[in-house]
């Protein structure tokens, strides 16, 4: 005997119990389905096993998309503040750290137990380790053929991510299914992501892996202030992740390590002052001081400040503040926290997320072409996408 629902939910993570939930309380019967052995494995891991669960600062501007508008009609219906009176009503205690970025003082999994609690009031049934073999539409809605048996629903939502972090069990499921019922894809690549350094950089990188600097990145038109992180491969930290958004193969990156000053008129300061100090030491009172000597070491070398003539002051601060390097690749899936790209917007309705050409089949989340910086904003398009399409499934 087949099991019948009104709406079948595929893939347990944010969007898809925030819209589990959201239709549970409209009274539909609704089924989540997850072929891991428990929900939420990517909010559990989030945030440093905090989850930055949403910014105070949400734009339409903070995402990428082949269609700009059409995150907008979501993220104002369901806004930051919508979650965060859900996650205050649930008592969860939580945190801002900088620029309007919200996380959990105690554990992720607070705010796992904030979704499955509701799903729990909503009446919906979740059902992990569940694989999906076949799915197929009729007239009255679709049947899914899964290892735990057959299943019906009058609505399906396709809710299962991207390919980020395999690891956690991401798989290309979702656009799979999006291809099966005719939607267009968008490419779809690492992001918020890592970059890899192959060149003559790469050992310095290596050997300053682990220090961390505040630094100013921008990349076609976009600029970003944050920390850059070295690492053995190459260059990490919120900077690089940030900025990976909006690099492409091939392209370089510009980077200023001091952008709260000028280390030319510093350097013009200290002569003036007759200070006697090594260059190193002088850098190193503003700037890490492994960095400081790894840098020097690649350019003038460090002496005496006094001993650096206009035309070297010049050369010193243009490689500090205007430095550019051409990554030669990402760390790809293994430890990206987003998919650019993925399922069509323009085959979507912004309103219903509801396929404008497949009645029932509607599409959530991460799996479509809407990418967020990072800082809780792909948090919020899950909480938004998924609480708008709760209304209509």
């Amino acid at each position: 005997m087949a099991l019948q629902f009104d709406c079948i939910v595929l893939g347990g993570g944010a969007a898809g119990l925030m819209c589990a939930a959201t239709a549970g309380y409209r009274g539909r019967r609704v089924a989540v389905l997850d072929h891991a052995n428990k929900v939420g494995k990517k909010i559990l891991m989030s945030g440093g096993g905090r989850c930055n669960f949403t910014n105070l600062s949400i734009e339409p501007s903070n995402y990428l998309s082949g269609n700009a508008h059409f995150c907008k009609s979501a993220l104002s219906r369901y806004r930051a503040s919508d979650f965060i009176e859900l996650v205050e009503r649930h008592g969860v205690a939580y945190h801002e750290k900088g620029q309007g970025q919200l996380f959990c003082d105690n554990k992720a999994s607070d705010i796992l137990n904030v979704l499955l609690t509701e799903c729990e009031w909503a009446g919906v049934e979740i059902r992990t380790e569940c694989q999906i073999e076949r799915v197929s539409k009729s007239e009255h809605g679709f049947s899914l053929s899964t290892s735990q048996g057959t299943m019906h629903c009058q609505s399906l939502v396709i809710a299962t991510g991207g390919l980020s972090i395999p690891t956690m069990g991401a798989t290309g499921f979702g656009f799979n299914l999006a291809e099966q019922f005719g939607l267009p894809l968008k490419p779809r690549w690492a992001s918020l992501v890592p970059f890899t350094i192959t060149d003559k950089w790469q050992s310095v990188f290596a050997e300053l892996a682990g220090v961390a600097v505040d630094v100013a990145v921008s990349c076609n038109k976009q600029h970003f202030n944050d920390p850059l992180l070295f690492t053995h491969r190459g260059l990490s930290g919120p900077a690089i992740l940030q900025i990976s958004n909006y690099w492409r193969p091939g392209d370089a990156i510009t980077l200023d390590f001091f952008p709260s000053g000028d280390i030319a008129e510093l350097m013009q300061q200290w002569r003036a002052e007759g200070n006697k100090s090594e260059l190193k030491n002088l850098l190193a009172l503003h700037l890490p001081k492994r960095f400081v000597q790894a840098w020097l070491e690649q350019s003038l070398g460090s002496r005496p400040v006094q001993q650096y003539n206009d035309a070297e002051i010049k050369q010193l601060a243009e490689a500090l503040h205007r430095w550019s390097i051409t990554p030669s690749g990402t760390e790809g899936y293994r430890t990206a926290e987003v998919t650019m790209g993925g399922v069509d917007t323009d085959a979507v309705s912004s309103k219903t997320f509801e396929a404008k050409d497949v009645p029932g089949l509607f599409f959530i989340g991460e799996v479509l072409d809407v990418t967020g910086w990072l800082g809780g904003f792909n948090f919020q398009w899950a909480w938004a996408s998924g609480f708008c399409a709760g209304q209509y499934v």
